[in-house]
C-alpha cells in the first residue's frame, strides 16, 4: 500500500521521540495522533502492516528474506533488487520509493549492531540479530546509490546425506570426507564466495567424535554442526570510540586455552592463520575451516599472503603449513544455474623446491557417478588409513 512520506515521517520521528517499542498498538496510535485519515479498520490494518515493516521489519525486503530457499539478498538501487534462491542470481519485483528509503533501512538494520552507517562512515559490515549477515554502502562511495547485501544464514542445518542427496557431494566422496574427518587430519575447504563452503563444514563437523569438545572461533556465527559439545566465540568490531575490538586472532589464542579437541576457524582471511598453524603444530589434531582461493592449487599462496600480513615469512609459513595442514577440499559453483559440488581434494605436501604444494588426489568433473584419482590418491589413503 502506498503510504504518503510526509505521514510516514511523522509517525516515525514521534515513535522515536517517545522511546517506546514500536509495538502494532503505538504504531497505530502515532499514525492516528499524526493524522492519518483512514476509512475503516481494514485499510487502517494495511497501512498498518506497511508502517511497521517499513519502522521494525525489512521493509520491501521482508517476503524475501522469509522466503526459506533465499541465500543472499541485494539491493543496486531503489528499483533493482536481487535474489539467490540456490540457482544463481535472479532479479526481482521488489521496489522502494527512493535511494532515501534505501539508505534509511540500512541504517535502521544497521542501529541495533551498534556500528556506524553515515557519511563520516559510509560503509557498514555487521551481523543482525537474527543472523542474517549485513553490508551496506553510501553514496558517493556507491556511485549508483546505496547498496544493500544481505547473507541469509541457513535455517536447516545439512547433514553429509543431504549434500549427497543435493548432489553438491557426490557418495564416493562423501565416504572420503568421512574418512578425512575420522583420521583428525588438519583440513581447509577452500572456494570462492557462495560455493557452500560453511555448509560443508559444518556437515563434516556434525560427523566429529560426539566425545570431542569443538571450539568454533568466527568473525560471524554462522557454523551450525550437528554435534553435542560446541563452544562458539565469535569476534568483535571496535566501538564508535575506536576501542573494545576483539579479532579472531585474539580467539583462535583463546581458544586453545579452553582444552580443545578440535579448533575451527569458520573462514581463515587473515593473520590469525598463524595462530591456527602453530595450535596444528603443537598437537591439535582435527583443526579445520575454511579460506577463499579459486582452487585447490591456489591454497599455499593464499595462505602465504594472510601470513605475509602478520610478519611471517614464506619460509617459515610453509614450514608450519608441511606439518601442521594436511589436506585442501576444494569447491565450486557452477556458471549454468549456479549448482555447487564437491570439485577435488588435494593433499598439501611439500615439493622439490621445500614449498608446499597442493597435489590433486581425487577430483570430480560434476559428469561422471565416481571421482578420478589424482597423483597423491595413495598417499592420501595412508594418512587417511595409517594401518
Amino acid at each position: 500500500m502506498s503510504l504518503d512520506a510526509g505521514l510516514l515521517a511523522r509517525v516515525r520521528g514521534r515513535l522515536a521521540a517517545d522511546g517506546a517499542p514500536p509495538t502494532p498498538a503505538r504504531v497505530a496510535e502515532a499514525l492516528r495522533e499524526e493524522g492519518g485519515a483512514l476509512r475503516g479498520d481494514q485499510e487502517l490494518l494495511g497501512v498498518l502492516r506497511a508502517l511497521q515493516s517499513e519502522i521494525v521489519g525489512a521493509g520491501p525486503l521482508e517476503a524475501l528474506l522469509a522466503d526459506p530457499r533465499v541465500t543472499d539478498v541485494l539491493v543496486n538501487a531503489p528499483d533493482e533488487v536481487w535474489v539467490d534462491r540456490g540457482e544463481g542470481l535472479e532479479r526481482t519485483s521488489v521496489r522502494f520509493a527512493d535511494d532515501l528509503a534505501v539508505r534509511r533501512l540500512a541504517q535502521r538494520l544497521a542501529a541495533p549492531t551498534g556500528r556506524r552507517l553515515d557519511d563520516a562512515q559510509p560503509w557498514v559490515d555487521a551481523r543482525l540479530p537474527d543472523g542474517v549477515r549485513l553490508h551496506a554502502v553510501l553514496p558517493p562511495v556507491a556511485s549508483g546509490g546505496t547498496c544493500l547485501s544481505l547473507r541469509v544464514p541457513r535455517r536447516q542445518v545439512f547433514t553429509l546425506e543431504d549434500l549427497v542427496a543435493s548432489r553438491t557431494v557426490p557418495p564416493d566422496g562423501a565416504r572420503l570426507l568421512g574418512d578425512l574427518v575420522s583420521s583428525r587430519a588438519a583440513f581447509l575447504v577452500s572456494g570462492g564466495t557462495g560455493t557452500g563452503k560453511t555448509t560443508l563444514l559444518s556437515a563434516l563437523l556434525s560427523l566429529a567424535d560426539p566425545g570431542d569438545r569443538l571450539l568454533l572461533v568466527e568473525d560471524a556465527a554462522e557454523l551450525a554442526p550437528a554435534h553435542p559439545h560446541v563452544v562458539r566465540l565469535e569476534a568483535r568490531p571496535a566501538n564508535l570510540e575506536g576501542a573494545g575490538a576483539v579479532t579472531l586472532r585474539d580467539l583462535v589464542r583463546q581458544a586453545l586455552r579452553m582444552r580443545p579437541d578440535r579448533v575451527v576457524v569458520g573462514e581463515v582471511r587473515g593473520a590469525e592463520v598463524v595462530d591456527l598453524l602453530a595450535a596444528l603444530n603443537t598437537g591439535h589434531e582435527g583443526g579445520c575451516g575454511t579460506v577463499h582461493a579459486n582452487s585447490a592449487s591456489d591454497v599455499p599462496a593464499r595462505l602465504e599472503a594472510l601470513a605475509a600480513v602478520a610478519g611471517l615469512g614464506r619460509e617459515a609459513l610453509h614450514s608450519q603449513l608441511a606439518s601442521g595442514l594436511r589436506v585442501a577440499v576444494h569447491l565450486v559453483r557452477s556458471r549454468a544455474g549456479g549448482a555447487r559440488r564437491l570439485a577435488e581434494v588435494c593433499l598439501l605436501a611439500r615439493g622439490g623446491d621445500g614449498l608446499v604444494v597442493a597435489t590433486p588426489a581425487w577430483s570430480w568433473d560434476g559428469s561422471a557417478p565416481a571421482g578420478s584419482p589424482g597423483p597423491a590418491a595413495e598417499a592420501l589413503a595412508r594418512l587417511l588409513d595409517p594401518a
